[in-house]
C-alpha cells in the first residue's frame, strides 16, 4: 500500500468545540493510523472569527497579552490580544470575539444594550504602548451597535439633541442627532488597521448587518427594521461628515457594524482567510502538498462566501492539489454546491447524537473520520 507523501492540514476551528490547532492535531492522528511516516504539515486557519488570535500566534509566533476592558454588558472583562512582528513592525492582533463574543456573559445582555466599547479601549491601550499597526478579527460578534462603542472610545462624539453623549449601544443611537469627529484620537492618522472578515455586507438595508445577522444575535424579526433604522441614522450622519458613503462599503456590515466604524476611521477590510494564507505562506506549503484537508464546525452555503474551507480550496485548486472537506456537520442542501469546490465532503459523525455529545467528542470524530478517508484514498495507490 503506497502512501501519499505530503499532506497539508488547514482547518478552521470547530466553533465552540475545538480550536483549529486541536482540529489539525486530531486530523494528523487519524492519518497516521494509515500512513505512519507521512510528511504532515499543520497550518491552523481562521477567517477573523473565534480562534483568530490563536491561529495567528500559532502561525508566526509572538506574545500573548491580557488586558481588562469593558465587556459587551459594560462589566469588566479580561481579554487576550497578541503582539507579533511582521515586516519589521510590531502588529497588535485583536479579536472581537474575545471582547464581545457569543460565548461570553455579555451575550446574555439585551442586544439593544450591548456595546463594543471594550474593543476601542483595547486599541487605545495598544496605541499607548506605541503600536501603530493592527490586525482586527471581526467575526463572532454578539453586538449590533454600528461600532458606536469603538467610535466613542476613539474620540468620536455621538451627541443627542441636548449636546450630550449618547450611550454607545444600539438603542442609544435612537437619540443620535450629531456626530463630531473633531476629537478623534490623532494617533489614528499614523495607524494602519487591517480588518479580518468573511463578510461583504453593507451596514444597512435588506443585505445589511441587522437584516442578515441580527436574528442570530437575538434581534426578533419584528424589531429588525427598528435596529436597522438606528444604524441608518448613524450612517447618514457619519457619511455626511466624511462626504463619502462608507456605510455602503464592502464589509461595513461586519460584526454588527464594526466594519463600518473602523472603515470610517481609515481601516482596510480584507478577507480574513486570505490574510491567514499570507501569514502562513500557505501557497509555499502547497508546492509540496499531495493532498489538502480542511474543515470547520458546520459547512453550509455560507462556507462558500469566503470562509476558511472555501479559501483553502480555491488556493489548492489553482495549484492542482486535491482538497477534502471534513466538518462536524454538513448541510445536505448545500452538498451539491460544496461538491464543486472540494474533492469529497465528509462529516465527523458516524451515528445520530446530540449536539452536546458531538461537540464533546469532536476530536475522536475528526480522527476516526479522517482515518477512514485515508484508507479509501490508499486503495488507489
Amino acid at each position: 500500500m503506497m502512501a501519499i507523501k505530503n499532506i497539508l492540514l488547514a482547518p478552521d476551528s470547530y466553533k465552540g468545540s475545538l480550536p483549529a490547532n486541536d482540529v489539525a492535531h486530531a486530523m494528523e492522528r487519524g492519518i497516521r493510523r494509515v500512513w505512519p511516516d507521512a510528511d504532515i504539515k499543520r497550518i491552523p486557519m481562521a477567517d477573523g472569527g473565534e480562534g483568530t488570535l490563536d491561529a495567528v500566534l500559532a502561525a508566526v509566533g509572538g506574545q500573548r497579552c491580557t488586558a481588562r476592558v469593558t465587556g459587551a454588558d459594560f462589566n469588566g472583562l479580561d481579554v487576550a490580544y497578541g503582539l507579533i512582528q511582521k515586516d519589521g513592525r510590531t502588529v497588535a492582533v485583536l479579536e472581537t470575539a474575545q471582547v464581545a463574543g457569543f460565548s461570553l456573559a455579555g451575550a446574555a445582555h439585551p442586544v439593544a444594550d450591548r456595546t463594543t466599547l471594550g474593543l476601542g479601549e483595547l486599541l487605545i491601550l495598544c496605541l499607548d504602548q506605541g503600536v501603530r499597526h493592527f490586525m482586527i478579527g471581526l467575526g463572532g460578534s454578539s453586538t449590533n451597535d454600528g461600532g458606536a462603542g469603538v467610535l466613542a472610545a476613539l474620540g468620536v462624539r455621538l451627541l443627542d439633541y441636548q449636546g450630550k453623549a449618547i450611550r454607545p449601544v444600539a438603542q442609544g443611537l435612537s437619540g443620535l442627532v450629531k456626530v463630531d469627529l473633531s476629537a478623534v484620537d490623532a494617533r489614528l492618522a499614523e495607524t494602519h488597521i487591517v480588518l479580518m472578515s468573511d463578510v461583504s455586507n453593507p451596514l444597512c438595508g435588506v443585505n445589511g448587518a441587522t437584516a442578515v445577522f441580527g436574528p442570530q444575535k437575538g434581534i426578533a424579526a419584528p424589531d429588525v427594521a427598528l435596529f436597522d433604522g438606528w444604524l441608518q441614522g448613524l450612517a447618514t450622519l457619519c457619511d455626511a461628515a466624511l462626504r463619502q458613503p462608507v456605510s455602503a462599503a464592502v464589509g461595513a456590515g461586519a460584526a454588527g457594524g464594526l466594519g463600518f466604524a473602523f472603515q470610517l476611521l481609515g481601516a482596510q477590510s480584507r478577507s480574513g482567510a486570505e490574510v491567514m494564507c499570507e501569514l502562513t505562506e500557505f501557497d509555499v506549503a502547497l508546492e509540496q502538498a499531495d493532498w489538502v484537508v480542511t474543515g470547520e464546525g458546520r459547512s453550509d452555503m455560507q462556507t462558500l462566501l469566503g470562509k476558511v474551507p472555501a479559501v483553502v480550496a480555491a488556493h489548492a485548486r489553482r495549484r492542482g492539489v486535491p482538497v477534502t472537506l471534513l466538518s462536524g456537520s454538513i448541510d445536505p442542501q448545500a452538498l451539491a454546491h460544496l461538491g464543486g469546490s472540494f474533492d469529497g465532503c465528509f462529516s465527523t459523525l458516524f451515528q445520530p447524537v446530540s449536539l452536546t455529545e458531538a461537540m464533546a467528542d469532536a476530536a475522536h470524530g475528526v480522527s476516526n473520520a479522517l482515518e477512514q478517508i485515508a484508507r479509501l484514498i490508499a486503495l488507489k495507490f
